[in-house]
């Protein structure tokens, strides 16, 4: 079920960040067949936040000699001006088959990032694939430390919690489990458990029948907070 709300997340939001891009980093993401790439969206970001709002693939950033370099993933929450860089590494790739100027000019290129108020974080293939749960909590401790203000509240999510968080979007103001149901495709038992304790975290505010039966739930402020 997981991989089914990832996958069709991630289609969604590649075709809104392609149709909205331009130029060589279009070019770039219509290419873009990486399997680090992927791997850190999969393993890391989508289980941690379960959602890809804000994250830019595929970022051009300018470095101090006014030059144009390309990140794996900008998360820019506050704007499309600084963020949290985060990028996958394969050891054949960035270690043992580069040059020592390849190798010497990765190096430069992170300082000026960071130099340039960039925060960056970066996941080796071996950790994301052998050690994703801790990879997850060294994103949601960055986040948190960094205050970017995603990490403690997110963390307290189920994944399905987020899923349904992810589908209302910003224009819901009402749901219903069966509308629920028929979007993500995950059972009753797991649409009412999750939208329950939805309600109990303060996100939705269930409208009950005589009988006491949930017929539908009120999104509540705090949930635009958060997707």
């Amino acid at each position: 079920m997981s991989d089914v709300l990832f996958q069709k997340a991630y289609d969604e939001w590649m075709s809104r960040v392609i149709r909205h891009s331009q130029g060589e980093r279009k070019r770039r993401l219509m290419e873009m067949d990486s399997y680090n790439e992927r791997l850190l969206l999969k393993n890391l970001w989508w289980p941690a936040l379960g959602s890809f709002d804000h994250l830019h693939p595929e970022w051009e950033v300018s470095d101090f000699k006014d030059g144009q370099r390309f990140v794996d993933f900008a998360y820019m929450p506050f704007g499309l001006h600084r963020g949290l860089i985060l990028e996958a590494d394969a050891y054949g790739t960035h270690l043992r088959d580069v040059s020592r100027f390849r190798f010497g000019d990765n190096l430069e290129r992170q300082n000026h990032l960071l130099m340039d108020g960039w925060h960056m974080l970066r996941f080796s293939r071996d950790d994301l694939l052998e050690k994703p749960k801790r990879c997850q909590q060294t994103l949601l401790a960055a986040l948190s430390a960094w205050a970017y203000g995603a990490g403690s509240e997110v963390a307290q999510l189920t994944l399905y919690e987020r899923a349904i968080l992810h589908w209302i979007g910003r224009h819901c103001s009402e749901i219903k489990p069966v509308e629920v149901i028929a979007a993500l495709k995950i059972s009753f038992y797991q649409t009412s458990a999750s939208l329950q304790t939805l309600e109990t975290k303060g996100y939705l505010k269930s409208n009950r029948s005589a009988q006491g039966k949930a017929m539908s739930y009120t999104v509540l402020p705090k949930t635009y907070k958060v997707i």
